[in-house]
């Protein structure tokens, strides 16, 4: 049920009594009456029950204790409606089942497959500077798009890009066609400019906050950022996000007014390639805290720095090490190569850089040997790459750095080994669980890390340990096996500064002797003394204003913090801009203008820092605008004929369908897809009787390919489904498969009426009845909550 639908019943019944006291058991304390009219109904919890309503009820459920007594819910044999938990929970699957199919159904199997967390493919974005001095950029930006969308169809499901300028930036551009992606970049035209600095930061936070999380985002740019009060906006999209920031910053005016001074010195000095401007100071620290590289090299020099794109839009790929040392020093870093990895690389930023790369077999290769004994390395301005190429990889590998300037160190090859987390805490009640953990984490204090290891039932974690990103001191946690590979982490104290996540494990089915793996996490993670909460479950319409609490608990020595707020849409928003003493609670208002269309996502971020900036934390919310929803009927789909010829070879014959599709008077069908069948499929729009779009639908398939499955989404997400099989005989068919939905005292009902003839038909339609905009998890969770929880029996 959507949410205004909910609305709407709780305004026309919300003050009707629906229970009464609980006599020897809860069996039958619903009235009668509800149930007669089969009336929905659910369980209050705690303090704030309305007269007359049930109770959740048991032992945890306050309200239960006040009249009405009892309770009604059913989550267990022993439950106040225990006689029903069985019944329920069938139910209960069999409408998550029904709403994951119509969210695959709206969505689309690929996306859908992301939506789950069940692809691995690779989300590309690029945020391009599209002023006229990035007419270079822009060009090689088409090379590369242009060779990674020929090369890797299969493994980059999704293309977005952002363009941004002065004073405009964006719109967001997204496909999963990457031949549209390509017409999409070659349609960018540099213009304007002239001062420099471009609002580069407002395009990443719109690349940021419209990408999948973990997407790997390309920033292109010649120039410094103009919004730098954007940064810790950015650093809490970053975190939250867990995406990857790479900088391709090509500021050559910094670069050839340093040569002039360096050769100015004298001739005899050695030029380094050193280009690091001061004004990439803000790239550079958002790539590192997201596990991403400042690239900066001249535009002369940018096709050999941008391979890095296409080593991201592989699959499978995983993080095996990674270290930042600011400043820089002298030191050894060790790290684990398993039988599973391939493709390695080695990137090094850095300038003046001398480092010494060491095998487990004990060969070595400096920084300068560009082709040695373990591979190629490539230079180019700030950025080292090193290929491996040495076919005995598996083992202890050593890099042996030399230099006092700052570096940063990243290992990646591609496996399918490696791990998911969240840091989390346990949510006590009566459905006691574990919930992720927002912002950053409470300093001076233990915390529990949910673990999913990836690669098969042979994987076992070893040791999970809180890595120091300055000088790799680590601290481990306490493993707790969980059920489905997951694994439950303690750590008893937290790192100071930067960390990542890293483990090491044992695989069983290893080729060798020891079968140690090694993975760490990209984002850098870190502790905070604020702790900011802020949550809203309210509906949003357009025109409207969101109030949005939120409080913080200060536990620094700053008594005075600065609070800001900020979100993606340019929407107006009132906020306190600072708290005393403190601590305390506030509201953040936020109106979408009239304008907005519905389904319309809003990210807001609210932040506090203390006033001496030295400390830092932040609450980010997505926020949906919807309008009122009054289309809850599914798409109709009425096969008008079916002529089928498959008595011979199957390869040799073919078989067809027609049928058309309508919306009757709702928002109008937006899509139709071919979700079943190896056949082609042809539509066409006429408008039929009383005005309404029939959507024609024309399918021919080869008779090897026997079923056909048609999915159709109407405006307000609502999904209709038809499908078809046919057997191995000559057929011709003219099948009617009517499908209409009533609404009937908020309950709602389905009926067909067939007309048929061999062979049979099956055609179903389910109802969706509203667009999915929160996550997965949430629409699972309502849903079992209100089945195990309403009495629709």
């Amino acid at each position: 049920m959507c949410t205004e639908g909910w609305l709407q019943w709780q305004r026309i019944f919300g003050d009707r009594p629906t229970c009464r006291n609980c006599d020897d058991n809860c069996n039958s304390n619903i009235l009668k009456d509800i149930i007669d009219e089969k009336k929905l109904t659910s369980g209050y919890f705690g303090f704030n029950k309305k007269p007359g309503k049930c109770s959740h009820g048991d032992f945890l459920d306050f309200s239960s204790l006040l009249e009405p007594r009892g309770g009604i819910n059913k989550d267990t044999h022993s439950s106040s409606h225990g006689y029903l938990h069985e019944a329920a929970a069938r139910v209960a699957i069999a409408a998550t089942r029904e709403l994951l199919e119509d969210i695959r159904g709206s969505l689309g199997d690929s996306n859908f497959l992301r939506l789950m967390g069940f692809s691995q493919s690779s989300v590309l974005c690029f945020a391009i500077d599209t002023t006229g001095s990035m007419g270079d950029d822009i060009d090689e930006v088409r090379r590369v798009t242009s060779d990674i969308t020929d090369r890797m169809r299969d493994t980059v499901s999704e293309y977005i890009l952002v363009p941004f300028n002065d004073p405009d930036f964006g719109p967001l551009i997204r496909t999963t066609d990457p031949d549209e992606f390509k017409l999409q970049i070659n349609a960018l035209e540099p213009h304007d400019g002239g001062d420099t600095p471009e609002l580069c930061l407002s395009g990443l936070r719109l690349a940021l906050t419209g990408s999948p999380p973990q997407t790997k985002i390309f920033v292109f740019t010649d120039a410094d950022a103009k919004d730098k009060e954007l940064k810790s906006t950015i650093l809490a999209l970053i975190e939250s996000t867990k995406s990857v920031v790479n900088f391709m910053l090509t500021n050559g005016l910094a670069a050839r007014r340093r040569r002039s001074e360096d050769l100015n010195q004298g001739q005899n000095q050695h030029y380094s390639t050193r280009i690091s401007n001061p004004l990439n100071q803000v790239y550079e620290d958002l790539a590192l805290a997201s596990g991403g590289q400042a690239i900066e090299v001249t535009k002369a020099t940018l096709p050999q720095a941008t391979r890095i794109i296409v080593d991201a839009s592989t699959s499978s790929l995983v993080t095996v090490f990674q270290a930042v040392r600011n400043p820089g020093k002298e030191e050894s870093f060790s790290f684990i190569v398993d039988d599973s990895l391939k493709n390695m690389s080695i990137y090094i930023t850095g300038t003046s850089l001398v480092f010494n790369i060491t095998s487990p077999s004990g060969d070595s290769q400096t920084n300068e040997e560009l082709n040695g004994t373990l591979g190629l390395v490539e230079h180019v301005g700030n950025f080292y790459t090193v290929r491996l190429t040495i076919l005995d990889q598996v083992g202890l590998w050593n890099i042996k750095m030399s230099s006092l300037q700052p570096y940063t160190i990243k290992v990646l090859g591609q496996s399918d080994i490696d791990f998911l987390f969240n840091f989390v805490e346990l949510s006590e009640g009566a459905h006691s669980g574990y919930s992720v953990l927002s912002g950053r984490l409470p300093a001076n204090r233990n915390v529990t890390l949910l673990l999913t290891i990836m690669g098969g039932d042979t994987v076992t974690p070893t040791e999970v340990a809180l890595v120091k990103s300055s000088d790799s001191q680590s601290i481990n946690g306490t493993l707790e096996k969980l059920a489905d590979g997951k694994f439950l982490v303690t750590v008893n104290s937290v790192p100071a500064g930067e960390f990542v996540v890293r483990v090491m494990g044992e695989r069983s089915s290893s080729r060798s002797s020891n079968g140690r793996f090694q993975r760490q996490s990209i984002t850098q993670q870190r502790t905070s003394s604020l702790v900011i909460t802020a949550r809203t479950d309210e509906v949003w319409e357009p025109g409207k204003t969101l109030s949005i609490p939120f409080s913080v608990v200060n536990n620094s020595s700053d008594v005075l913090l600065n609070i800001n707020a900020r979100n993606d849409r340019g929407f107006a928003t009132v906020f306190p801009s600072s708290m005393y003493d403190g601590s305390g609670n506030s509201t953040v208002n936020i109106t979408a203008p009239p304008n907005t269309p519905s389904g319309t996502q809003v990210t807001l971020t609210i932040e506090a820092e203390t006033s001496g900036k030295s400390d830092f934390n932040y609450a980010v919310l997505k926020l949906t605008v919807v309008s009122p929803i009054t289309d809850f009927t599914s798409p109709v789909c009425e096969i008008v004929s079916v002529n089928a010829n498959c008595s011979g070879n199957c390869s040799l014959s073919s078989w067809e369908l027609s049928a058309n599709l309508t919306d009757g008077n709702g928002t109008g069908i937006k899509s139709l897809t071919l979700r079943q069948g190896l056949g082609t499929l042809n539509t066409t729009t006429r408008i039929g009787g009383e005005g309404v779009n029939v959507t024609l639908a024309f399918y021919r398939a080869s008779c090897c390919s026997e079923v056909m499955e048609l999915v159709a989404v109407d405006g307000a997400g609502n999904v209709g489904i038809c499908v078809k099989s046919i057997t191995s005989a000559v057929t011709t068919t003219a099948n009617t498969f009517m499908y209409t939905t009533s609404t009937t005292n908020s309950m709602t009902t389905t009926t067909a009426t067939t007309t048929t003839s061999t062979p049979s038909t099956n055609a179903t339609s389910y109802s969706a009845g509203c667009i999915f905009d929160p996550p997965i998890s949430f629409w699972v969770g309502v849903g079992a909550f209100l089945l195990f929880h309403v009495l629709c029996f």
